[in-house]
């Protein structure tokens, strides 16, 4: 057994991934997948829920041709023990095409084709409502810059990052939350991987249209006071970001996530300016610019990136 102070050989690696996902592998839990076969098909990729669906299309159309192929003489029309007659007349029955082709003439066939009728339309129902459910699913289209940068703001060190709403409309009651998690051990020489929430100079927009840059005041009271890229790597830091809000054409909460691990931090740099002025007062901004940074005081850098 090993004893729950050890910690030999621990390293901890990205939580949250760029994409969004956790990067958490779990062990020791007995969770097969098709004990949670609905989440499962809602939360696998597209390519993967369309392969899946076709697998149980087909080995459901296998099965029933079998069936059919029991005896003899059970579909009218059809050359015996001809697996592929008995395979294009499930798909028929299953889809409720009936092209009067083939049908059933024995009793034994019309009990099969019963089974698969109310089979088929059971099948189509719970792909219907797949379909439907991974559809329909709230998802938020949100930016958050590539870097975060540690500068002086208002006389006082600040932690900043952008957020961006990708769509052309607007999130409203939008709500940031800021932590940093990090490995610590406490005096009994137990390690814990500790959360703590970071205060945010404003956490919630009641609009979130364009561009929002969350900001983070480093006091004394700050776990990133005096800590430099050294030191939040020995603590294998990482900064989570969470952000949640209501969609305004969905009318659906939708959230999105995001985290910053020490290297993606940058001290004493500056975020490129995203907003311009156009010909006629119309305010534009430049996504391309959305992640581009330039040290303080080098405002040529800023005009060329």
């Amino acid at each position: 057994m090993t004893h729950p102070h050890a910690r030999k050989n621990r390293s901890y690696s990205r939580i949250v991934q760029p994409d969004g996902r956790f990067n958490v592998t779990r062990v020791g839990l007995f969770n097969p997948p098709w004990r949670d076969i609905y989440h499962l098909m809602l939360t696998m990729s597209w390519p993967l829920f369309f392969l899946t669906v076709s697998a149980f299309y087909l080995v459901a159309n296998v099965l029933f041709a079998c069936a059919y192929l029991i005896g003899s003489d059970n579909i009218a029309n059809a050359t015996p023990n001809s697996f592929l007659d008995a395979f294009f007349f499930s798909v028929q029955t299953m889809a409720s095409i009936g092209y009067g082709a083939m049908y059933p003439q024995t009793v034994y066939a019309n009990i099969v084709v019963t089974i698969e009728a109310l089979s088929g339309l059971m099948i189509l129902a719970a792909a219907t409502g797949l379909m439907f459910a991974r559809f329909s699913r709230p998802t938020a289209r949100v930016l958050f810059s590539g870097v975060a940068i540690i500068t002086s703001y208002d006389g006082r060190p600040t932690l900043m990052f952008r957020a961006a709403n990708q769509r052309r409309n607007r999130i409203l009651e939008a709500n940031v939350q800021l932590t940093l998690v990090h490995s610590t051990t406490t005096q009994e020489g137990q390690f814990m991987r500790r959360f703590t929430n970071l205060p945010l100079v404003r956490s919630h927009s009641p609009i979130f249209a364009l561009s929002w840059t969350v900001m983070h005041v480093i006091t004394e009271g700050s776990p990133l006071f005096n800590q430099n890229i050294t030191d939040l790597e020995a603590r294998e830091a990482e900064l989570i970001v969470t952000l949640t809000g209501l969609d305004e054409t969905l009318s659906q909460t939708i959230h999105s996530r995001h985290s910053y691990m020490p290297h993606e931090l940058a001290w004493d740099h500056q975020f490129v300016d995203v907003f311009t002025q156009r010909s006629g007062g119309n305010l534009a901004i430049d996504y391309a610019q959305f992640h581009n940074i330039y040290p303080v005081g080098d405002q040529s850098l800023a005009a060329k990136k």
